[in-house]
């Protein structure tokens, strides 16, 4: 596998810091940013680097090399004027005949390459773009995708917003080298707007959803604060290559108040102390996932566009708080039938209903969670015994432990 590294930049948010240094070499725990970023990606095998250069080009290079002093091999594309975000991919045309990792040279990521890059294959992507939640999706470009995670939207910072769910579109990227034949020649090119964003109808451009660490250094704070994170070996925990831990969270009852069968966004309402329970757990480590009974697909009184919307509106609320969810994964089955308008090929004994444990395996699956580590925190007893098969620690709450006490007691 080959990694592409956009390390042209000047960074003028940064360079009141160290404007001496191109942004990808502001030194973090002693090291420049490109380093750390060029040590995860040798420690998965990836050695095949190539780094497009530009604002003061001959210090990364001097400082690099050939990457042979770093375990890599490494080449350049030199700017010699600035080609925006994707202009300078013209010159791997003919350079490169798979599909390579792009990423950009001014973050600390920890990320399980051969994972997203299985995936991407296994959908046939022309580009997969790694998305994440954070913890302020309201200024951030949300990337829209549908149940297949195909994307099919994107919103920019600017853009007029409804409820939305909280896939941040976090700067790494799977791209076929069809991709680059869309750059006729090596003028200035905005990779989202001229063309990823252009490419969307062809239904080959993909999210890949993952809670891994990925942060910019576009502010000194940033820094500071990633500083801390590879300090505390959070950096490292974060990645899918090492075993999660997780607080699975039922839904109505838990984190919003409970209704009976809620069917519409307007119905859904944040208990008190959600968002501050969701935001502890998202500091803690531990991946927040909800895991959710719900039968009002298979009654037919829901479809699944109306029930993303309703999760649309609880992921917004949960961001306008600094939370957010990693997942959330539904049970649409109900076992009765003889209900007006119910849907048959919903209607069977499940393994994923609560209180079987089906939904908590397969974010168990999905995540590398070890189940014995983690907690499912719930309000009723299918809750807990869900928990239980699984293999978890549970707790049930009631009407004198709510979601914010009992996470207060149960993380550091």
């Amino acid at each position: 596998m080959t990694a592409v590294i956009m390390a042209g930049g000047k960074g003028t948010r940064i360079a009141a810091l160290n404007s001496a240094v191109p942004k990808p070499m502001l030194p973090v725990c002693g090291k420049p940013v490109l380093e750390h970023q060029i040590a995860c990606l040798r420690e998965q095998g990836i050695t095949d680097i190539i780094l497009t250069v530009g604002y003061l080009a001959d210090q990364i290079m001097a400082y690099f090399g050939d990457g042979s002093r770093f375990g890599v091999r490494m080449e350049y594309i030199r700017e010699d004027a600035p080609l925006g975000t994707a202009g300078a991919l013209f010159y791997l045309n003919g350079r490169v005949k798979d599909s390579f990792f792009l990423l950009n040279g001014d973050m600390i990521f920890n990320v399980d390459f051969q994972r997203m890059m299985d995936f991407h294959r296994a959908h046939d992507a022309e580009a997969t773009l790694l998305v994440h939640p954070n913890n302020h999706p309201y200024d951030s470009g949300i990337i829209v995708a549908d149940e297949d995670d195909r994307v099919c939207g994107w919103l920019t910072k600017e853009d007029e917003r409804g409820w939305y769910s909280n896939r941040v579109n976090a700067g790494v990227h799977v791209l076929s080298p069809h991709i680059l034949e869309l750059l006729m020649r090596p003028v200035k090119t905005d990779l989202d707007r001229d063309i990823l964003r252009p490419s969307i109808p062809s239904g080959r451009i993909y999210a890949y959803r993952s809670p891994e660490y990925v942060k910019d250094m576009g502010t000194p704070e940033r820094i500071q604060e990633v500083e801390r994170d590879l300090e505390t070996g959070f950096v490292q925990r974060k990645s899918l290559r090492q075993k999660q831990r997780a607080v699975f969270l039922d839904r109505d009852g838990t984190l919003n108040k409970y209704v009976g069968f809620l069917k519409r966004p307007e119905q859904l309402e944040l208990l008190d102390g959600a968002a501050e329970a969701v935001r502890r757990i998202n500091r803690s480590g531990f991946l927040a996932i909800v895991v959710t009974n719900q039968p009002v697909i298979a009654r037919g009184e829901v479809s699944w566009a109306e029930l993303r919307e309703i999760h649309n509106k609880l992921e917004t609320l949960l961001g306008r708080e600094g939370a957010y969810l990693d997942d959330i994964f539904i049970c649409p089955h109900h076992p009765d039938k003889g209900f007006p308008g119910e849907r048959a090929e919903y209607k069977l004994d499940c393994g994923c209903r609560k209180p079987k444990p089906g939904l908590l395996l397969q974010a168990a699956e999905k995540y590398n969670i070890d189940l014995s580590q983690s907690w499912m925190i719930g309000d009723s007893e299918s809750d807990v015994r869900a928990g239980e098969a699984a293999g978890c620690r549970t707790v049930r709450l009631d009407a004198g432990l709510g979601l914010r006490e009992a996470i207060d007691r149960l993380l550091p």
